[in-house]
């Protein structure tokens, strides 16, 4: 096992990358590039090329800027692959042209990587909560994991801010359907809340939530701070002040605001968010910005020196 971890999370709208040093748990190098992995996936049923492009553009970016060969490289694909009639066919391209092999995880997995990252960054704030459910608002699913000491109910849906965004025409059509298209994940609260209680507390993590949080700090997306935005409270009323704010941007303070091509999706994401408010039955949430990346680079660590 090398010292260092990559991991490398390809997501619906973005791919995340870490690398970590896996004994101090120090962050050598992170970012987060805008690949639109699941442009067009609603209608086509595939992955574009446009998409395979630029998903294989930032990896070389990222290859150019950081050193690989003493790392261990673990990376993994999510919601937009498994859809994709494509998806294998992609998979080989980019490991064709980048030599970097991604495993595609379930939704299950998905959840388990988040809730690992999530409940180390709580520990590192001082936080905690008895039980509480975490929502990973994703470009193409959304898990809702209720945790309960040592018990972890988790459940992936396929609704996410691309998906959702493209499957509908404009901010109107996209708030009539939300109560249909989230329909399940209620149900499935409900069934969880019904055997084991309501949690104490609402967790929220992905763009969305890590966005707003930004905007209510006065943060750019050229300015955005990971270490301002961990454990920040979002009340209802943010969600609702910040999308207001948002729309009422011209076009370029919306590119600066919450980057380029991004505005359209994060309304969509502040309707589920705020649906999943309605469906948790909570007026405020702690937000994270630690997701899947960082849970796979600490399970690869974890794993690797115990």
């Amino acid at each position: 096992m090398k010292k260092n971890i990559i991991a490398i999370d390809l997501g619906s709208n973005s791919m995340s990358v870490l690398k970590m040093n896996c004994a101090t748990k120090e962050r050598i190098y992170a970012v987060t590039k805008t690949v639109k992995t699941a442009d067009g996936l609603a209608q086509s049923g595939t992955i574009s090329t446009g998409a395979l492009e630029r998903v294989v553009r930032a990896i070389k970016e990222v290859q150019a800027t950081i050193d690989f060969t003493d790392a261990t490289v673990k990376a993994v694909t999510t919601e937009a692959i498994r859809q994709a009639s494509n998806g294998e066919e992609v998979l080989k391209s980019i490991a064709k042209e980048t030599g970097i092999t991604f495993e595609v995880i379930n939704g299950n997995q998905e959840a388990d990587y988040a809730l690992l990252a999530v409940t180390k960054r709580l520990e590192l704030l001082g936080v905690s909560p008895k039980s509480f459910v975490l929502a990973d608002i994703g470009g193409g699913s959304t898990e809702l994991i209720f945790h309960y000491g040592d018990k972890t109910i988790a459940k992936s849906f396929k609704i996410g801010i691309v998906t959702l965004t493209q499957s509908h025409n404009g901010l109107k059509e996209i708030s009539d359907a939300i109560p249909t298209v989230m329909a399940d994940l209620r149900s499935f609260c409900d069934e969880v809340y019904a055997q084991y209680g309501k949690v104490e507390q609402l967790i929220a993590t992905a763009g969305t939530p890590t966005t707003i949080a930004a905007m209510k700090l006065g943060l750019t997306y050229t300015t955005y701070d990971s270490e301002k935005i961990h454990g920040m409270v979002l009340e209802r009323q943010d969600l609702v002040n910040q999308l207001g704010a948002l729309l009422m941007m011209p076009k370029k303070q919306r590119e600066i605001s919450v980057g380029v091509g991004r505005a359209d999706l994060i309304v969509s994401g502040v309707l589920i968010f705020e649906e999943i408010y309605n469906i948790t039955g909570f007026e405020c949430s702690m937000v994270i910005d630690d997701g899947v990346r960082e849970g796979v680079a600490f399970a690869v660590c974890m794993k690797s020196f115990m």
